[in-house]
């Protein structure tokens, strides 16, 4: 994983961001943040977190239908993307997650083994990495594990994907979940939710702005 810097390579502001490819929130910030990307000095750097993983603790207390998700399609996309990212290195995981998200999001195909195989040739990956999609006994599971529990452990258990971190102006690193927002911003309006999202992380003793969704995810401008 990249080491946690305050800049870059590049002298940007880091912007690491832990991220399941099956969730549509986690995408529509992902797109949001690509958006801040282009108007604020910032480079995101891509992390794998897993919604399989972070339900295990809870998994009696699901709904049926969302627990038997998680126990067969959650599992496939995020392993496939680790073993990617473990094979091909860490630059495979914006474009891989990118190529991925359109299919599952974008385009209304799910998180089907044809929208990954799809994904894989569009990124010029190889095509047996599909392959770790059903390994029974997967063979970067302790990988996976390691980069979820470090996103994780910035924030908490009580959260989903994506968390973010940014550092903070006394070194360390300010960490939240979210931002949950539909349609993802773009332009100026993009900035300004960055630069309030930033505000109110920094501010100690601060934990959550929260209203009732009514309304899904609208990939309309994506």
């Amino acid at each position: 994983m990249p080491e946690q810097t305050a800049q870059t390579s590049s002298g940007k502001t880091p912007v690491d961001f832990w991220f399941d490819p099956l969730c549509p929130w986690a995408w529509m910030t992902s797109r949001w943040v690509l958006e801040v990307e282009k108007v604020r000095d910032i480079e995101v750097r891509w992390h794998i977190m897993s919604l399989a993983v972070l339900n295990e603790p809870k998994l009696d207390e699901l709904p049926d239908h969302y627990r038997e998700m998680l126990a067969t399609t959650a599992w496939q996309p995020v392993r496939v993307v680790t073993a990617a990212w473990q094979k091909h290195g860490d630059d495979v995981l914006g474009p891989l997650y990118t190529a991925l998200g359109t299919r599952f999001h974008n385009d209304g195909l799910g998180a089907t083994k044809e929208a990954i195989a799809g994904a894989l040739e569009e990124v010029g990956l190889p095509a047996d990495l599909i392959d770790y999609a059903d390994q029974e006994n997967f063979e970067f599971d302790a990988e996976l594990r390691a980069s979820h529990k470090e996103g994780i452990d910035k924030v908490g258990q009580d959260v989903g994907t994506p968390v973010i971190a940014v550092p903070g102006s006394d070194g360390e690193q300010l960490a939240f979940f979210g931002p949950v927002v539909t349609p993802a911003p773009k332009g100026e309006e993009a900035a300004k939710l960055w630069d309030g999202t930033l505000m109110v992380a920094s501010v100690p003793g601060f934990y959550e702005i929260k209203r009732t969704r009514t309304a899904g995810p609208d990939f309309s401008n994506l």
